[in-house]
């Protein structure tokens, strides 16, 4: 009982997030600068709803470094592998919602942290769909040049899905 309520603390911490960039200060950003590509970028392809136009923001290729605790991964990505790769989070997510929490810009960086909501409608992590709300945290620092992202450096809160996974099966054998 006492892992369970911890694993549940710690869920209830996940959904607790800074307020979302309102649509006023959305619409004042400048659509050809690295916040403007950046935040288009996410709401029309990292959101799931056109990841076919991700040649609009991605160059033809781009060094994705995938920090986790286990060590750093770079994959070269096109826009074409890229939309794919959305196209597998629908598969886990069914469509979900992604929520921009943080966007911060720098020179040529753009930092976003999003909170990404869905059910567990595929195998994450070898866990079976239990279709039940699943919660994804990331955040990412992309690096834009000419007007397309060239590079980026992305974390996502792995411990923290692994741990709503295993309270999901719980729920989910229990069910049964």
């Amino acid at each position: 009982m006492k892992l369970y309520a911890h694993l549940m603390f710690v869920v209830a911490l996940l959904q607790v997030t800074a307020p979302a960039q309102s649509p006023k200060e959305s619409s004042l950003v400048n659509p050809s600068s690295p916040k403007g590509v950046v935040q288009g970028f996410i709401d029309t392809v990292r959101s799931g709803r056109t990841p076919e136009r991700a040649s609009e923001f991605l160059a033809d290729q781009v060094s994705a470094h995938q920090l986790n605790s286990e060590g750093e991964t770079t994959v070269v990505r096109t826009p074409a592998s890229y939309a794919e790769h959305v196209h597998e989070f629908l598969n886990m997510y069914g469509r979900y919602q992604l929520t921009v929490t943080e966007l911060i810009s720098d020179g040529d960086r753009v930092y976003v942290r999003w909170r990404q909501e869905g059910k567990h409608l595929g195998s994450i992590q070898g866990f079976a769909p239990t279709g039940l709300p699943i919660v994804e945290i990331t955040n990412a620092v992309y690096r834009v040049k000419d007007g397309k992202i060239v590079e980026y450096w992305i974390q996502a809160d792995r411990k923290g899905v692994e741990l709503q996974l295993r309270v999901n099966a719980a729920k989910d054998q229990a069910s049964r």
